[in-house]
């Protein structure tokens, strides 16, 4: 007898001989519905029992009665069968202009509520095409969107001119000095010079290039510093009172209304950054995805430009 893989055992044809002969209870009754010779069918079914090393149906009774492993094997058939029909459904779908998948690159800064909140929306479309979030910061957002990484970046400085990649403006966003109540330097009453904030750890996010060692702001050097993944590990460190630094102003205002953070002055003048969102252009605009297109859509309203820098709820 011909050996037979696993992988090619499962087929979808080779479940429907399976299903048939549990259901009718008989190879022969089987065969003469799905008008084959019997001997061919047990045939394939023998083949399937070899290729998984398992048999699929106790034959000493007089009915085809399968047994635990083969139960379990028309189970899972039933789901493989079912993803089959699946993906020729999304094949079908994709065939009109929606991308498989569609990688948006988003920020520490950027809101994650209304990013989400836009990920329902979209998802309310019934589109085909697969959504992946990047969490990046500093350089990284961008570096996703110029490596292929990611089809949106999310949260990029604005001043900045790459060939196929365009941007928008996404809004401004002011930066404060905050420290929670019980750190040493809040009941400083006077503006901080860098002297002062050097004696004191710093909390900082990673850059999260992949090339060098990224960027950093608003650091001194020789000051300690806690190095955190994101502005949100960032915030709580900073509730905490495990360092001080500088927190977007609509990230860190619940927390500055709830006393749990206090806002310091600081001798540096206040750093306000313009962000703005890329994406990667094709060459036609007629190439341009029905996802990449949707987002860009939603982009444009001011509400929900404003929304990704300000909707930052409390923790």
């Amino acid at each position: 007898m011909a050996s037979t893989t696993p992988r090619a055992a499962l087929s979808p044809e080779n479940l429907g001989l399976l299903e048939a002969v549990a259901r009718l209870g008989s190879m022969a009754a089987a065969a003469r519905e799905l008008g084959m010779v019997p001997s061919a069918l047990t045939y394939r079914i023998r083949q399937v029992e070899d290729a998984l090393d398992v048999l699929l149906f106790d034959r000493s009774a007089r009915r085809a009665v399968l047994t635990p492993a083969g139960a379990e094997l028309l189970r899972s058939g039933e789901y493989l069968l079912n993803e089959l029909d699946a993906v020729a459904r999304r094949v079908r779908r994709v065939a009109t202009g929606w991308e498989p998948e569609l990688t948006l690159a988003a920020d520490a800064v950027v809101s994650r509520t209304t990013l989400f909140e836009l990920c329902e929306a979209f998802y309310a479309e019934q589109a085909p095409t697969r959504i992946r979030i990047r969490a990046e910061t500093l350089s990284g957002t961008l570096e996703s969107l110029v490596r292929g990484q990611a089809d949106i970046a999310l949260g990029v400085a604005n001043e900045l001119s790459l060939p196929d990649i365009q941007t928008a403006p996404l809004g401004s966003m002011t930066f404060v000095f905050a420290v929670a109540p019980h750190h040493a330097l809040a009941g400083i009453s006077h503006s901080l010079c860098d002297e002062e904030r050097a004696q004191y750890r710093a909390v900082a996010v990673a850059d999260s290039t992949q090339r060098g060692s990224g960027v950093t702001h608003n650091l001194i050097p020789g000051q300690d510093v806690l190095t955190v993944p994101t502005m949100q590990h960032k915030l709580e460190a900073q509730l905490r009172g495990l360092g001080a630094g500088f927190l977007p102003l609509p990230l860190a205002q619940p927390y500055i209304n709830a006393g749990r953070l206090i806002v310091k002055a600081v001798e540096r003048p206040t750093r306000t950054i313009r962000m703005a969102y890329a994406w990667r252009q094709p060459r036609n605009a007629s190439d341009t995805g029905r996802a990449l297109r949707w987002w860009l859509d939603r982009l444009q309203h001011p509400t929900t430009r404003s929304a990704l820098l300000n909707n930052h709820h409390q923790l």
